[in-house]
Formats: C-alpha cells, structure tokens, sequence
C-alpha cells in the first residue's frame, strides 16, 4: 500500500511543516527525524524560495534564514534522500513554490525527488487549472520508468496535492475534489499561514461540503497552533496540519531536536 494511503490508517493524522535549511540544514535534518520516529503521521517537508506568497512572517523568515545559509533544490533533494537512509518511513511530501522547480527542470526535478524518497508535491502557486505542465511531466517521467530508462519508486504512488480555501466556489470545489490524489489540503481561513487564536467559524461546514465531492481524506490547515485546537478540528478532519506554531516553537529553541520530540509527541497525544 502507498504510504500516505497508509498513513490515514488511523485518523486523524497529525502533519506538521518545517523548512529545510532552517536554523541551518543539519540541525534541520534532525528536526525532521526526530518529529517521523515520536509522533509525526506525514510531514511537509519545505522548500524555501525568495517570495512566499502563502506563508505568515514566521515561514517568510525561517525560509529566508535557510537561503541566507545556501539552501538550494538539490541541497534539499539530498537531505530528504539521508533522511530515508535514516530510517525515516513515513510519508514524507515536497511544499514548495514552482518557479524554483522549473528553474531545475521539472523533470529532472520530478526524477531526482522521487530518486529521494519523496510520496508527492504541494504547490500553493500552481492551481488545478494551471498543472498541466507539471502533471505532464509526471507522465513523461512514469513513462520513462515503465519502459526501464530509470530506476524510480512506482510513480502512481505520486500525489500532486491540490488545495481548497473557504473562497473556493462550489463548482471549483467539486472538480478540485473530484481529481485529488492523495489527500485535500484545506485552508481553514483566508489569508496567509499563521497562528490563531481560534479556530474558524464553520469550519464543520466547511469539510462537510469537501466531502460532498470526494471520498479523499480532508486535511486542515492554515492557523492551528495548539494541541488543544488540533484535537477540535481532528474530531472534524481526517489530518490536522501545523506550520507556523511548528517552525516558531521549534526553531526558537536551544534544543531544536529536543523540543520537536516533545512537540510532536504533543500533538499526536492530543489526536490520539
């Protein structure tokens, strides 16, 4: 079985974010096992780039330490690979911005990650409506592998993620639901990443229409903060997905990897 299909065993499931590269890329690394072996269900793994339109000031500014300190694609690609010689099993999905994939070279870039050990892609800049090129390229690259030019992990285990926000308009919603892979990555407010307070006003609802239009697990993001928050909307979501309190808590302390055992054990205690 693929392993997001398996993730979502048991749900909810409990996904946070961290940028590679961030404090600085070996301690980054660490983090990242630490949160897969003591709670962590699927993590987005981040790639920073120089304007990110989705992100908070907290994401803006790890990202932005990361490519002061020479993060790069392929320098990202290599940590995702060590990590897998680590021993790290759980799904692991690439959250990215497009114009440095296409810089790379989409499918070159689509080889090397799945060479890597990557399970499939977020691309907040990249809409349903606009996939083609990438989507093509998956298809170019599986073609490859099926006749036997490349050695790859099997490429229909590949998710390119779609995601939905509250604007989202009922005709949109169905034809995003009714063609996701993988898992629905839904943005529970309008704006950019970032700690709440709270968690939205008809949220419920929201999953509700989701699930009208597919049967793909629904995952909740943008503003979860606490653990408290995320055991309320894992009673709704089949995943909860924490970035920006992920990245403050644990890139501020003096004991990152310490701090993301705890951090993870937390919230995977709290969806438990």
């Amino acid at each position: 079985m693929k392993r997001i299909e398996t993730a979502f065993k048991n749900k909810p499931i409990f996904m946070p974010y961290f940028p590679l590269g961030y404090p600085d890329l070996d301690t980054s690394i660490d983090v990242i096992e630490a949160m897969a072996k003591n709670g962590a269900d699927l993590i987005e793994v981040g790639l920073s780039f120089s304007d990110p339109l989705a992100d908070g000031p907290v994401i803006q500014k790890a990202t932005q330490v990361a490519l002061e300190k020479g993060i790069t694609i392929r320098k990202s690609l290599e940590a995702v690979k060590e990590l897998r010689d680590r021993a790290v099993e759980i799904p692991l999905v690439l959250m990215g911005y497009y114009n440095p994939m296409l810089a790379y070279g989409l499918e070159k870039f689509i080889c090397d990650a799945v060479d890597a050990g990557i399970d499939g892609f977020i691309i907040p800049d990249l809409p349903l409506e606009e996939s083609e090129e990438f989507i093509s390229a998956l298809s170019v690259v599986k073609a490859q592998a099926d006749h036997g030019d490349r050695t790859l992990t099997p490429l229909s285990e590949m998710a390119l993620v779609q995601m939905l926000a509250p604007t989202t308009s009922n005709e949109r919603m169905e034809m995003i639901a009714r063609n996701a892979k993988g898992f629905i990555y839904l943005v529970s407010v309008t704006g950019v990443t970032g700690e709440r307070k709270s968690i939205s006003e008809g949220l419920g609802e929201l999953i509700a229409r989701v699930r009208n239009h597919t049967d793909v697990p629904v995952c909740v993001g943008f503003g979860i903060s606490t653990p408290e928050q995320a055991k309320e909307v894992g009673r709704m979501a089949d995943g909860v997905i924490v970035g920006s309190a992920c990245v403050k808590t644990i890139g501020g302390s003096e004991t990152p990897v310490e701090t993301a055992i705890q951090f993870a054990a937390e919230f995977q205690s709290a969806l438990s």
